[in-house]
């Protein structure tokens, strides 16, 4: 037996049927009786239900959704109320033809009509005699079909095998509901009051958890006892399946019981251990209060453990807030409160080890000894926040280590490369699950002192999430004024980082927020000539790499020549993370003809460089000559150091339009814009036709026109590329330059002159044009870089023109 299922469309529904309405009795024997001596029609109009049988004599509600069903059930309530009710083959059959549906269904009556907000219609019918289908006489706007009835055959009054059958549905009826969770105990007074044998089998029949084929098989049995046993079979099946659930669940629960039984056990186990002398939870919280006193304390700090102590030996050792209280007890007991490594403050030292390791860098050096000294003269100042900047592979990672060495400290390094929470500096509160306290917290328990060398990776990369802004969590690690008491969520009190030595690092400053920008000392870590590069490789990288590849100095030699030759054909970057790499690759070439034991040069050459590292690639740095108009080499600045960048023009037939390519940013088109207005408002001092404005358009393009490019540094080289276009003047030989301009003609000064400098000396540029202002960064480079290279200062742009356009004219030079 089951619950009637209900659903939107020709299903069993009970919504909609108010509370004022009139209970509909069960059937008695004399409606039976009332219901046999009623003649059928000879044609009905047949209503399809989709997943539902209608036995004679159950009451249903069902539910109308289709257009058909319910003008049919509005046609047959106005006129006799009289329906035919058959079931569909298929429910998914939205508007189902004789084939579709069962022939053999049941004769209907309407009781009730009610109209539902959704438009559907709900319908209380009640169901009276069998018949079948003889033929559809039509099928528009609903069916119609000629009927006749299905005789129904009965037992003799007074057999015992059919008294003893309907005694079993009674009974087996009334235990199903009573052992069913999901029938009420109600519909045992229904079955109760059934009189009528054949109505108790019907009403059981509907009502039992069966399927459609399944009902539609037994109102399809003509013979009322055979229906009756059929019944019976499949109540039994319901039955059985009902004591098996019932008996899954007892033994389910039973081995609950079970488990809490053992885990009691468990307990009182544990407590007899613990007096037997095992673990006690007593003996965890005196072994912590006996290492409290060897701490460094402060009243208030040393209040707050034995506060938070008490509380942890009030609760219970089950509970889970125990173990997250005692994990904030042992981060009490592991931080290093009040203690600090002795510095080692000899400069001489300190400088060595900087020089060991590190080449170059004369300037950045200079400052950390500086910091040093002044750390020593104190002894009593606030430790300084330094950031190095500069491109990838320089050594700014490494010299923040050689600090650690240099002074004697802990180095702790932590990298803050796309960190998005806010937690992650500041901690959790407790009260979370999986609560922990920040990476500066965590990073000074590694530590094991209060006064590391902290070495933040990658500041400029940190990111703003939805969990917050890391980067203003930074705002109290390194501001010298708060940091005497940073607060973390976890641990709930301030800890003194102010004796901690920061050193950030960057690759770039424009994406650090500039309050924490404010906070530090931005250190210039520059990249490396030519030169140098080779030095490193020589001192530092090839015996590196000869020690992790198993090998010695033995096995392989790269002369100044060949090492020359992998910086210039192999690598272009400001720093050396490349050149390593190149340089692994002749060791592995080294290690594999070892292994071999094949033949190989030790002293490598350059056509062994060739061999391994394939062809030169990188060639397109070079010098381009100055035969075709419009070409100028202009110097940039990059995210990987200086570059050279070739700025071209063009002209075509058109009426004056300017375009510009190369994946240009805002910045950089409206320097080209500039340019342009500029030639044009001076044409006469260019010596420039102004007709030819009109007459041709211009066309600009960068090339490398995948990489974005953007900043003002090009506005003079674009100039120059424009007036030795308009007068098809050749632009001097081996000269590049950089710097912004204005409408007024002023030449101001750019940034990142160092980088562009080497970039310059790479490509084998002799000339370089510059602002006047910029003249104070030429002075602050050392000489060795600046060595073969000729400056020209400027303010005007016309002074620009006159040193860079020549009075030669371009080869295959344009009449205009």
């Amino acid at each position: 037996m089951k619950k009637l299922k209900f659903s939107n469309m020709d299903m069993l529904s009970l919504q909609g049927i108010d509370e004022d309405s009139e209970l509909i009795p069960l059937m008695t024997p004399e409606d039976e009786e009332e219901i046999q001596r009623e003649e059928l029609p000879e044609s009905l109009s047949i209503l399809p239900l989709r997943n539902t049988v209608l036995f004679p004599g159950v009451v249903i509600p069902i539910s109308a959704g289709r257009d058909a069903s319910i003008k049919l059930i509005n046609d047959a309530n106005n006129s006799g109320k009289v329906i035919g009710v058959v079931s569909q083959k298929d429910e998914n059959v939205e508007t189902p033809t004789l084939e579709d549906i069962n022939t053999v269904g049941t004769v209907a009556r309407i009781l009730r009509v009610l109209k539902m907000p959704d438009g559907n219609v709900t319908v209380i019918i009640q169901g009276k005699k069998r018949f079948a289908i003889t033929e559809i006489v039509e099928d528009t706007p609903y069916l119609k079909a000629a009927i006749s009835e299905v005789p129904e055959q009965r037992p003799e009054i007074g057999d015992k095998e059919f008294s003893a059958i309907i005694e079993s549905v009674r009974d087996l009826s009334l235990q199903i509901i009573k052992d069913s969770p999901n029938i009420p105990t109600e519909a045992s007074f229904a079955i109760k009051n059934i009189e009528s044998n054949s109505f108790l089998i019907n009403f059981v029949s509907s009502n039992m958890n069966l399927n459609v084929s399944e009902k539609q098989e037994l109102l399809e049995i003509n013979d009322l006892k055979e229906r009756a046993l059929a019944t019976l079979k499949f109540m039994n099946v319901e039955s059985q399946k009902l004591a098996l659930r019932n008996d899954i669940q007892s033994k389910v629960r039973h081995d609950l019981d079970q488990q809490q039984r053992e885990y009691f056990l468990h307990q009182q186990m544990k407590t007899i251990q613990e007096e037997l002398g095992g673990v006690s939870y007593e003996a965890e919280i005196e072994e912590m209060r006996e290492r409290a006193k060897t701490k460094k304390w402060d009243d208030k700090i040393k209040e707050h453990f034995e506060k938070e102590l008490a509380k942890m030996q009030r609760m219970n050792p089950q509970v889970a807030e125990y173990s997250i209280q005692r994990n904030y007890l042992d981060l009490f007991l592991d931080l290093p409160w009040e203690e600090f490594s002795k510095d080692n403050f000899d400069l001489k030292r300190a400088q060595k080890v900087l020089d060991k390791d590190h080449y170059g860098l004369e300037d950045v050096k200079r400052r950390i000894i500086e910091y040093l000294a002044v750390l020593k003269l104190r002894n009593d100042m606030k430790s300084p926040i330094l950031c190095l900047y500069g491109p990838p592979g320089v050594g700014k990672t490494s010299l923040g280590k050689s600090v650690a060495e240099a002074l004697g400290r802990e180095y702790v390094r932590i990298s803050l490369g796309g960190l998005r929470d806010e937690a992650e500096i500041r901690g959790h509160r407790k009260t979370y699950i999986g609560a922990m306290p920040g990476r500066i917290i965590q990073s000074l328990k590694k530590a094991g002192t209060s006064n590391p060398v902290f070495v933040l990776d990658e500041i400029d990369k940190l990111s703003v999430g939805h969990n917050g802004d890391p980067s203003s969590a930074m705002l109290e690690v390194l501001d010298p004024e708060q940091n005497t008491e940073f607060y973390d969520n976890f641990l709930e009190l301030g800890y003194d980082l102010s004796k901690v030595m920061f050193i950030a690092t960057a690759n770039s400053l424009n994406t650090i927020q500039p309050a924490l920008r404010d906070r530090m000392e931005i250190i210039n870590v520059t990249g490396y000539t030519i030169e140098e590069k080779v030095e490193i490789a020589k001192r530092h990288l090839l015996p590196k790499q000869l020690k992790e590849h198993g090998l010695s100095s033995d096995n392989l030699v790269i002369g100044k020549r060949e090492l020359e030759k992998i910086v210039e054909g192999y690598t272009r970057e400001s720093g050396v993370r490349g050149l390593e790499k190149q340089i692994a690759k002749m060791v592995r070439y080294a290690a594999k003809s070892v292994a071999m034991e094949e033949e190989y040069n030790i002293k490598v050459t350059v056509e062994d460089v060739e061999k391994v590292l394939g062809p030169a690639r990188l060639e397109r740095d070079k010098y381009e000559n100055n035969d075709v108009a419009g070409v100028v080499t202009g110097l940039a600045w990059t995210s990987v150091g200086g570059d050279i960048l070739f700025i071209e023009s063009i002209l075509s037939k058109g009426k004056g339009a300017m375009s510009i390519t190369g994946n240009l940013g805002t910045v950089m088109k409206e320097s080209a814009t500039i340019a342009l207005q500029y030639i044009k408002a001076n044409a006469d001092e260019l010596g420039i036709d102004a007709e030819i404005f009109d007459k041709y358009n211009v066309h600009i393009h960068v090339p490398e026109g995948a990489t974005p490019k953007d900043g003002p540094s090009a506005g003079i080289t674009m100039l120059t590329s424009l007036v030795s276009l308009f007068t098809q003047r050749k632009v001097k030989k081996s000269l590049a330059m950089t710097g912004e301009i204005t409408l007024r003609g002023k030449v101001l000064p750019v940034g990142g002159i160092k980088e562009k400098i080497l970039a310059a000396k790479r490509a084998r540029i002799k000339e370089i044009i510059l602002c006047e202002d910029n003249r104070k960064d030429i002075e602050e480079i050392k000489e060795s870089y600046l060595k073969g290279l000729t400056f020209h200062y400027v303010k005007e742009m016309s002074e620009v023109v006159a040193i860079a356009v020549t009075n030669q004219k371009v080869k295959k030079a344009k009449k205009l």
